[in-house]
């Protein structure tokens, strides 16, 4: 069977597409916990050799001082989202390949490295079948067309960004501006909105945060909010328009709070906590359903 005919059977039978997307969305969600884990390390890798290198080009420090720390630092640049290879992080065992199966191999296990018996955070498992689940739902709501298969991109790019966020609260460019550009990029086809209103929804969505913010620091003085969430509310807005914008945001703020009321009584102090995984699920349910919704809310 060929390609072209394999997918033509997707698209009429979504009894085999949302299975397929399934199982690709557990693939994907494994990838994904790999990217979530290394990233913000990778990050920290690269601050910390940029800080090196910095302060080996002042000349009024001395050489001697900074070469055992440039010594330490430079060792320590081994790590990439390819290499080492998958690993527990308390005993360093290698996994081997049948112990990053999705979702099948944390149960076989219990839960628990076969090396060590460390448990392994529930959050794996829980990336994986959100990674499914979601997927499926594209598929379910955009079927195999253009606009699902980039949709899946979408998604799982907001699925990165939201563990990132979660673990780190950085929500590194190296994903924000892809997801920017992508959106920018097919718009100029009308994907899923016109060129000018992506460009429009990618300036809206920056300076609406950002205004908002200076607004707040004027007359507090206290930072409220990263550049991080200013670059994926612009990446929301080039890939959705700004028509959704404000759905986008009165959906994230609202989540937002309540998730961060309940915080604040559970530490009985109030704490940074990470906003981009709301813009993140907004973003989703507003691909998915924010038409619908606005047009309900308006009859």
């Amino acid at each position: 069977m060929q390609l072209w005919q394999f997918i033509e059977i997707l698209q009429h039978s979504l009894a085999t597409a949302l299975p397929f997307f399934g199982v690709l969305g557990l693939c994907v969600g494994s990838f994904l916990n790999v990217l979530i884990y290394r990233t913000p390390k990778i990050m920290m890798q690269q601050w910390r050799v940029g800080s090196v290198q910095l302060l080996q080009s002042q000349s009024d420090i001395a050489p001697n001082l900074l070469q055992p720390v440039a010594k330490i630092v430079m060792q320590d640049t081994s790590l990439s989202l390819a290499s080492p290879a998958s690993h527990c992080p308390c005993c360093n065992q290698t996994l081997r390949w049948y112990h990053n199966t999705p979702v099948l191999s944390w149960i076989a296990l219990g839960g628990k490295c076969y090396g060590c018996g460390q448990k392994i955070h529930w959050r794996y498992p829980l990336v994986e079948i959100s990674t499914a689940l979601l997927s499926m739902l594209v598929i379910y709501r955009l079927g195999v067309t253009a606009q699902g298969l980039f949709a899946l991109l979408f998604v799982w790019t907001l699925i990165a960004l939201t563990g990132i966020d979660l673990i780190s609260q950085y929500l590194p460019d190296k994903l924000t501006f892809p997801l920017m550009a992508l959106g920018l990029s097919l718009n100029s086809y009308s994907v899923f909105v016109t060129a000018s209103e992506s460009i429009w929804g990618l300036l809206l969505g920056y300076f609406s945060l950002w205004i908002v913010v200076k607004i707040f620091y004027l007359f507090t003085k206290k930072q409220s909010m990263g550049e991080g969430d200013f670059k994926l509310l612009a990446a929301l807005g080039a890939w959705l328009g700004p028509v959704l914008l404000p759905f986008i945001i009165l959906l994230s703020s609202l989540l937002g709070s309540i998730i961060g009321i309940i915080l604040m009584r559970k530490r009985a102090e109030s704490r940074p906590f990470a906003f981009g995984p709301y813009l993140a699920l907004a973003g989703i349910v507003a691909l998915l359903y924010g038409h619908s919704l606005i047009q309900w809310h308006l009859h």
